[in-house]
């Protein structure tokens, strides 16, 4: 039986460490491309050499044209400008509007049919310009944000309890980026609210810890973050590859859920064979509401600014 392919474009650092993971851990054969001639068979030819010492037989392909992905399961979009010291991910939007609009035609164009998982920023309003683009079904173009997110938060709040990170269940929702909205209710410790544990000024400030992660790992290295992308996108693939079903926050196309309409933000998701299977509704204080409509209005406004119908 063959094995799954996967395909990733942008052979940069989250693209590249995506990759690696993926097939690392075996989940799957890997086509990755990027418009730099030789970076994306560099790349490919140095994991592949990883794998006699990692014991796998998974491959990784580069290549400079995404119509070979055709045949891929799943596609991650991870190509575009990386954010810069004092950048905020909504500077990004139109230079990275036009790459997610070139990569989608491509697609199509080869008469591909994959799961999307869209990772360049904004992520949200990059999910929703993939999705009015190739007009695939709502459940098959999903945002990477939330699983990240969520990672964070369990970090701070492991490193803030002394407990170990696995024992810690986060949820982030809303967009990626300023107004996201951790949920201190729904994050437990071995399945204690944090809430019980902590008071609400030492909630707030993780909150705000998570929040700004991405930013503090930025200020430090002058480019945005990789190994924890990567490896959430392949929490992401693992579970629609192999028909998991695990409750993820991702970023989804909404009709109605929470009372939002139009609109990719993040939510908790089930995520499986053919991408997200359903959204969770979760039961949000009228505080968490409005932080979530707050987060959910940015990114319409900058999808409006799109015009992309």
């Amino acid at each position: 039986m063959p094995r799954p392919k996967v395909g990733i474009v942008g052979a940069g650092n989250v693209g590249a460490a995506c990759a690696f993971i993926l097939q690392k851990k075996g989940i799957a054969d890997v086509v990755l491309s990027d418009i730099v001639d030789g970076v994306p068979q560099g790349k490919a030819l140095d994991m592949n050499e990883c794998r006699q010492v990692d014991h796998h037989s998974t491959r990784v392909t580069g290549t400079n044209n995404v119509a070979e992905m055709k045949d891929c399961q799943v596609v991650v979009i991870t190509a575009g400008v990386p954010r810069k010291p004092g950048m905020t991910r909504e500077q990004l939007l139109e230079i990275n509007a036009n790459i997610i609009r070139d990569v989608c035609s491509k697609l199509t164009g080869a008469g591909a049919n994959p799961v999307l998982i869209v990772v360049t920023n904004p992520l949200d309003v990059m999910t929703y310009a993939a999705l009015k683009i190739t007009k695939f079904p709502k459940g098959r173009v999903i945002g990477m944000a939330g699983v990240l997110d969520s990672n964070r938060y369990a970090h701070f709040i492991a490193e803030r309890l002394g407990v170990s990170a696995k024992d810690i269940s986060a949820m982030v929702m809303g967009s990626h980026g300023d107004t996201m909205v951790p949920l201190p209710r729904f994050t437990t410790v071995g399945g204690i609210p944090i809430t019980e544990l902590l008071s609400k000024e030492e909630c707030d400030a993780l909150a705000i810890k998570a929040r700004d992660g991405g930013a503090e790992i930025v200020n430090f290295l002058k480019t945005s973050a990789w190994l924890a992308p990567g490896s959430s996108i392949a929490a992401m693939v693992e579970s629609i590859l192999y028909d998991e079903n695990r409750v993820l926050p991702c970023s989804c196309y909404l009709e109605g859920e929470y009372g939002l309409k139009d609109v990719v933000v993040g939510v908790p998701a089930v995520l499986g064979d053919g991408g997200v299977k359903r959204i969770l509704q979760i039961k949000l204080n009228d505080g968490e509401m409005a932080a979530l409509k707050k987060s959910a209005d940015v990114v319409a406004e900058n999808c409006r600014l799109l015009k992309l119908g």
